[in-house]
């Protein structure tokens, strides 16, 4: 080995014995054990588990009271958070930075806290990207603008591998064009971009959280403001730094604010001291201002930053003027740290002595049940999970004058978790377990909505809208990928797609293939990926410096023994600061009574000690009074007035009084302390977002199971068509709906106009009264019950949920797709009073296609699949004419034909009904009800009506009586129970047997309007 170079130093060899005298043999495992221990101990107390009576840990109480004292109040302007850190590092915690601001990133996070702790401004995460993702990002190609003058890729200028970080040491140009010190570069992973371009056709692309400086004019003011890329809209005006300003460039909303507040047509002429300090820092920058002139949504990319180390940390890149995220305490942080000041808490030295920090906050609402904590300390951790505020303070206030409640009456109040993310807890035995032994595992689960895929026809699709805690929709899809493409473990899905955003929230749809069972698959997706996942409960907390595991009712109780504590000492504090001030008024009315002696006194005295022991000995005053009074100018102590000491004096002996009875019953304390939580309730309670499934979790598990298959078996199905236009479908033929039971009479069910036979995978046609048969697939309908022989209102699906109709466009009938040989086709009847029977000969292509052709004035009014061509067919004027005939008079045509004559109308009259009946079935066939514009009904045995020709007149179905003069509506087929338009049943006249007698009388304002649907 070479010798170093270099001095040497010559040691004296007795300083060994000396030093050898304070050195102890002590076993290597003994120290370990007893290092160990004391680290231990350190990270269990100083970082990692919360105190339970203000809910915090160090790092976050040292961020609070750090901000508190700098005055970043909810009513101050934003800071940066990198000052935020820097302040609490150098200050209280100096533990790095990069922890104090994870620390920070979370109490802003309103999916990660019920009440948030930080009104953070930018980025602070999402529950897919950490805290990382919290800082300005631009994607790779984005040229950053060094301070040499050159503009190299910031990909190159980072050179990291994703989700990485290092130190730097160069410098940028910020937002003034001053360089500025970059400490440290940033490769923060892939993430959703967003791409602005500007007038000039300057575009930058970035995360959605990235800030850019823009041009407002809030209220007229103009002003220089930071705003996210996702929140710019076409109107937005940017700051542009590629290209100086030229003279005679507009400067937006400047001439408009001037004129408005000074009169002058030009800003230069402003001498106003308001108005100019407001407008220079708009007009005296260099900056470019343009339009956004267009935004568009990236795909996600890797995303860079840079650290810079400035006061507003801004720098220039892509021509834009580029920055960080910025934060204040929120309204809720407020309440933790409101009456630092009036010597609630203890205090103790910083970490080098040379400033104070409290040992706890004096905390006014229940932080650690409402916003729960994590953290891992050594040999033990703990897991806490957010509640309801208003909840949580419903049972502390209870406890405060019911001590002996039980966990039975607190969980009335509290009956379990209420999560940032909503979704569903599963299982509230569990719930529980961990109230009564702060120890438990919660079952959460995303909610979904499953409804039809818009645009599909007939597709399904299951939408996520709420998450569970700590699960984001990224997890989610990864998940998904996962288990289709390598595990083959989940099928059935045709696509995922995240369409979440700030506007409409969590929305996360993921499309069914046809065939899938939607409760099936989504029964599998709660299985397989973080839809469905555990929470478990571990209420390890500080208590008096020793870590303990807490119940519900415990926690309340330590978080209330810290609250009569608070106001003990608070109202101590005031009183005695009352007593002082009161002291100080006495002092002041005994001077008044001879004031102009007062003032003799202090001016002939020799000095300030001569006047005082004047004062005190002439006077009678304390040495304190003495004191104030000399230390008040003459001036203002002889504008005193007595009357006005004499009513304060008064005021602050009430106050005393009212202080001292706090401190001396206890009774009044606890009602402090119960109205001071009522009012923090009522002003910072939000609605429980997380819905709870009550029971044993296994029980509940097992009830959630879906009854069917995943894949629906292609079985024998009918398909029905209400008259409302409702349809749903059978699970299997062997559920056909029985004739008696469709005759019945039933309140509050629909009449059924149309079953066709097909199978649950298949398709059938449905058709407009526009003459368009439109395809749509079965197994999306809903199935009826077993028991349901009808199609009942609340179970059918409106048919232009199916087929998605325009105004004025509705669906009057059904056809098979796959038509059987007897059949001659599909009959249909309209306004004008057309018949056509179309041949089943559909186009295979073809996902709509026209079944007749219409003249302009006319529509199909009703439209029915003939079994075997022996059927009646039926019209119904408005003139009360009824004619029927055999079908086989009507020769079939094909999609093109226009049809034949069906009825004669007479002048000014139009169809109000056509359909087809089976008249084999029945003593008296299918009974007709009619309904005229007077309100009367007519129920008739269609039998009772003869058949004619086609194309005739038909015979008279009813004599009008006075005031009517028209049909409203009429129906053969299944007799439907009477509803009024608001849905209320009503009863109908009984047969008549009449065929051209008059209806009977009926008060109801719209007798059938909600079963039968108008012609």
């Amino acid at each position: 080995m070479a010798r170093r170079k270099g001095t040497t130093t010559k040691v004296d060899p007795s300083a060994f014995d000396a030093a050898g005298a304070h050195v102890y043999d002590n076993p290597v495992k003994t120290e370990i054990e007893d290092s160990y221990l004391e680290y231990a101990y350190s990270v269990i107390h100083s970082r990692a588990l919360p105190d339970a009576r203000d809910g915090l840990k160090p790092v976050h109480r040292r961020i609070l009271f750090s901000m508190s004292e700098n005055g970043y109040r909810p009513s101050h302007a934003y800071v940066k958070s990198s000052r935020v850190v820097g302040d609490c590092m150098g200050r209280y915690h100096p533990h790095g930075d990069m922890a104090i601001y994870d620390a920070m990133v979370r109490m802003a996070q309103d999916f990660s806290l019920n009440a948030p702790l930080i009104d953070g401004h930018g980025n602070f995460g999402s529950p897919d990207d950490g805290p990382a993702a919290s800082r300005y990002c631009v994607v790779g190609d984005t040229r950053i603008k060094l301070a040499d003058g050159s503009t190299p890729r910031i990909a190159d200028v980072v050179n990291l591998p994703a989700d990485a970080e290092a130190d730097a040491d160069f410098e940028v140009l910020d937002k003034n064009g001053k360089a500025v010190h970059v400490s440290k570069v940033f490769n923060s992973g892939v993430h959703p971009t967003v791409k602005i371009t500007s007038a000039s056709g300057l575009s930058l692309r970035g995360s959605e959280n990235h800030l850019v400086l823009c041009l407002e004019a809030p209220a007229g003011v103009p002003l220089l403001m930071w705003h996210r890329l996702d929140e710019l809209t076409t109107d937005s005006i940017v700051c542009t730094a590629d290209v100086p300003r030229r003279a005679g460039d507009r400067i937006p909303f400047i001439d408009e604010y001037v004129f408005f507040e000074t009169g002058l047509d030009d800003w230069r002429q402003v001498e106003d001291t308001e108005v100019r300090s407001t407008i220079a820092p708009i007009v005296e920058s260099a900056y470019r201002f343009e339009r956004v002139t267009s935004i568009e949504s990236g795909a996600p990319e890797e995303v860079y930053s840079v650290r810079v180390d400035s006061e507003d940390h801004s720098f220039l890149a892509g021509g834009f003027v580029n920055h960080n995220t910025e934060a204040r305490m929120s309204p809720e942080a407020m309440l933790l740290v409101g009456e630092l000041g009036e010597d609630t808490v203890d205090f103790r030295p910083n970490y080098d002595g040379s400033l104070q920090e409290p040992v706890v906050l004096p905390a006014a609402f229940p932080n650690l049940l409402v916003n729960g904590t994590s953290g891992i300390a050594v040999g033990m951790a703990t897991n806490m999970i957010p509640h309801n505020l208003g909840e949580i303070v419903g049972a502390a206030r209870w406890l405060i004058h019911h001590p002996n409640a039980d966990l039975d009456k607190l969980m009335e109040f509290v009956p379990g978790p209420d999560l940032p993310t909503g979704g569903m807890l599963l299982g509230l035995d569990e719930v529980r377990r961990a109230y009564e032994t702060g120890r438990g595992v919660v079952r959460m689960r995303a909610k979904v909505e499953i409804g039809l895929l818009e645009g599909s026809r007939g597709r399904q699709a299951i939408t996520v809208t709420e998450l569970p805690y700590q699960v984001g929709s990224e997890k989610i899809i990864e998940k998904i990928t996962d288990e289709v493409n390598k595990s083959k473990r989940l099928t059935g899905i045709a696509d995922v797609k995240d369409l979440t955003d700030r506007e409409n929230g969590t929305r996360l749809v993921i499309e069914c293939k046809v065939g899938v069972n939607p409760q099936a698959l989504l029964a599998d997706l709660y299985r397989l990926t973080p839809m469905e996942q555990s929470f478990g409960i571990n209420n390890l907390v500080l208590v008096d410096g020793q870590p303990q595991t807490l119940g519900l009712k415990p926690l309340l109780e330590v978080f209330l023994a810290h609250r009569y504590e608070v106001v003990t000492r608070r109202t101590r504090f005031r009183k005695r600061k009352r007593e002082d001030r009161l002291h100080l008024v006495e002092g002041l009315l005994k001077a008044l009574l001879d004031i102009d002696k007062v003032i003799r006194l202090i001016r002939g005295s020799e000095n300030a000690q001569d006047a005082k022991d004047g004062l005190m000995k002439r006077f009678k005053l304390s040495e304190i009074q003495a004191t104030y009074i000399l230390d008040t100018p003459l001036r203002r102590l002889t504008k005193y007035d007595k009357l006005e000491l004499e009513s304060e004096q008064d005021k602050l002996i009430e106050e005393i009084a009212e202080l001292a009875k706090i401190l001396d019953d206890e009774g009044e304390l606890k009602k402090v302390v119960s109205r001071e939580l009522a009012a923090v309730a009522k002003e910072h309670t939000q609605e429980r977002r997380t819905s709870l499934i009550d029971g044993d979790l296994k029980e509940v598990l097992e009830a959630s199971k879906p009854a069917g298959p995943l894949e629906v078996a292609d079985d024998p199905c009918q398909v029905i068509l209400s008259a409302t236009g409702l349809l749903a479908r059978t699970g299997a033929e062997s559920e056909e709906v029985p004739e008696a039971r469709k005759r019945s009479g039933r309140a509050r069910h629909d009449a059924v106009a149309a079953i066709v036979h097909t199978t649950a995978r298949g398709q059938v046609l449905v058709i407009t009264n526009k003459g368009r048969a439109i395809k749509t697939d079965v197994l999306p309908l809903p199935v009826l019950p077993e028991a349901v022989g009808t199609v009942s209102l609340r179970g059918g699906m409106a048919a232009s949920e199916v087929a998605a109709l325009p105004a004025g466009e509705k669906v009057v009938g059904i056809a098979p797709l796959v038509p059987n040989e007897e059949s001659p086709g599909l009959a249909m009847g309209t306004r004008n009073g057309v018949v056509k029977v179309c041949s089943p000969e559909w186009p295979v292509r073809s996902e709509e296609f026209e079944v007749i052709g219409l003249k302009d004035d006319d529509e199909v009014i009703g439209a029915v699949w003939l079994r075997d061509g022996t059927e009646t067919l039926a019209f119904v004027s408005a003139d009360s004419s009824l004619l029927r005939y055999d079908a086989n008079l009507v020769r079939a045509q094909g999609l093109k034909g226009g049809g034949m004559a069906g009825i004669k109308l007479a002048a000014g009259q139009r169809a109000v009904f056509f359909g087809a009946i089976r008249t084999d079935d029945d003593e008296h066939g299918e009974p007709m009800v009619v309904t005229s514009t007077g309100q009367s009904v007519k129920v008739t045995p269609f039998s009772e009506y003869p058949a004619k020709g086609r194309a005739t007149g038909g015979v008279r179905t009813q004599r009008f009586l006075k005031g009517e003069n028209a049909l409203a509506l009429a129906w053969i087929g299944p007799r439907p129970a009477g509803v009024t338009s608001g849905g209320s049943p009503v009863e109908l006249p009984d047969v008549d047997l009449r065929r051209d007698g008059s209806g009977h009388a009926h008060p109801g304002p719209d007798v059938v309007g909600h079963l039968i649907e108008r012609g």
